[in-house]
């Protein structure tokens, strides 16, 4: 039931501007109000109501944080001789392509190989001499007087090889490690005769190996590489790294920095990229000045979670170590257009909060936000708004979404400053705007 310190209130917030016509005009406001909360009900009625309705909505004028894109990449490619990379495992920041072309320079031509060939060498003697993983040595390979005789044989051309005392006897596993290290010459000759019986043997099963998995740009006339005619094709050494690192066994001897085997003693990787920027292998060959190869996979790590699965080849190198600045550099770049990039600021204001009672307040970010993406990869931007619970200074009433290829980001959007709630009075005197 209304009671009179109700009427009183009335009266005190009663517009200035209503006309009152001295004590008649009071008298008569008086009268008015008592009838309509007499006409209106008991218990409260019209006053009672109109107290407790639920207010109309405010007005939310708001705009999205702009989300202004990263710079664009920039990937260091060389300019001389070629090279092709593909990337798994990022294709939601790299676009679908990535693990068939990411990255090329200087066409796709068959180039030679050099000691690339011994890759195929291992792979060729492992399909028809398959070992249970790295930990099983395999058979034992017993050296003959003609094989220890190709040191010298090698010696003399000036390629690179690796001791084989007389009466050697050496595990495939140890034996394909000395060959794959350092790059021995002899040995990749002497493993290619105990698998075929003979080196022209082994040359019709590594032909056949490769037509089989599709290699069809690839030729091979001599398991070491040091014969020029032994070619290949960017795009075929992109498959058939891939088809070395899914073998467990080359896997880990070319992820090996170095070995100690008796026999050949100490035998040292070629490549002296292992574990730089992730660099796991593969294969590196040369034949002097300007073709320089590296066959290369490598685990880089960009901040996304998994690390990147890259594979790429490298021909037609000035040097050996112009070669390895060329793959270092391109793994930087790769690793350098992901970033982090700034979205909003908490406190930033990004829209204003009006009542029809004419009370009014900021809204703004509740957080700082930001996403790690790749390159100018767009930022798509997303605002949701509620209406105030109890419109307090800090309520929460919306959310913004910043979206990058796969990332997300996230802030709350907050009021600043207190919304007042209206007066008796202008609840009383606006009913239609009530719910």
């Amino acid at each position: 039931m209304s009671t009179l310190a109700d009427f009183g209130d009335l009266l005190e917030h009663a517009p200035d501007e209503l006309p009152r016509g001295g004590r008649a005009g009071r008298v008569a406001l008086v009268v008015f109000l008592v009838l309509m909360l007499l006409t209106l009900g008991g218990g409260g009625g019209y006053v009672w109501w109109a107290s407790a309705a639920p207010l109309p909505a405010p007005t939310v004028t708001s705009q999205a944080p702009a989300a202004n894109a990263g710079g664009a990449a920039s990937l260091v490619l060389p300019s001389g001789g070629s090279m092709l990379v593909s990337v798994e495992g990022g294709q939601d920041y790299l676009g679908p392509d990535a693990a068939g072309t990411f990255a090329s320079a200087g066409g796709d031509d068959p180039r030679p190989l050099a000691s690339i060939s011994k890759l195929i060498t291992a792979l060729v003697v492992l399909d028809a001499h398959p070992l249970d993983g790295p930990g099983d040595p395999g058979p034992t390979i017993a050296y003959t007087e003609a094989d220890t005789d190709l040191y010298d044989q090698f010696y003399v051309q000036g390629a690179v090889i690796a001791r084989m005392p007389d009466g050697l006897r050496l595990s495939l596993h140890d034996s394909l490690e000395t060959m794959l290290l350092p790059s021995a010459a002899n040995y990749a000759v002497a493993i290619a005769r105990w698998g075929f019986g003979s080196e022209s043997a082994y040359v019709q099963a590594a032909r056949s190996w490769l037509s089989e998995n599709g290699l069809n740009d690839t030729r091979i006339v001599d398991a070491t590489g040091i014969d020029a005619r032994n070619t290949s094709t960017p795009s075929d050494l992109l498959a058939l790294g891939r088809l070395a690192a899914a073998n467990p066994v080359i896997a880990a001897i070319v992820a090996t920095p170095s070995a100690v085997i008796e026999g050949p003693g100490v035998i040292t990787n070629t490549n002296d990229l292992i574990g730089t920027l992730g660099i796991s292998g593969l294969k590196t060959g040369n034949l002097g000045e300007g073709t320089f190869n590296l066959l290369f996979t490598a685990s880089l790590d960009v901040g996304i979670g998994a690390p990147l699965r890259v594979t790429g080849a490298r021909l037609g190198g000035e040097t050996h170590d112009s070669t390895d600045q060329d793959v270092l550099s391109f793994l930087q770049s790769v690793k350098d257009g992901f970033h982090v990039l700034p979205l909003g600021t908490a406190g930033d204001e990004i829209g204003t909060i009006s009542t029809p009672w004419g009370a009014d307040a900021t809204l703004v970010l509740a957080k700082n936000a930001s996403l790690r993406t790749w390159s100018d990869t767009p930022v798509a931007v997303a605002l949701d708004t509620t209406t105030p619970q109890s419109f307090a200074d800090g309520e929460v009433v919306g959310t913004v979404t910043w979206t990058a290829g796969p990332e997300t980001a996230t802030s709350s959007v907050k009021i600043a400053g207190a919304i007042e709630e209206p007066s008796l009075w202008w609840r009383l005197t606006h009913p239609a705007l009530l719910g």
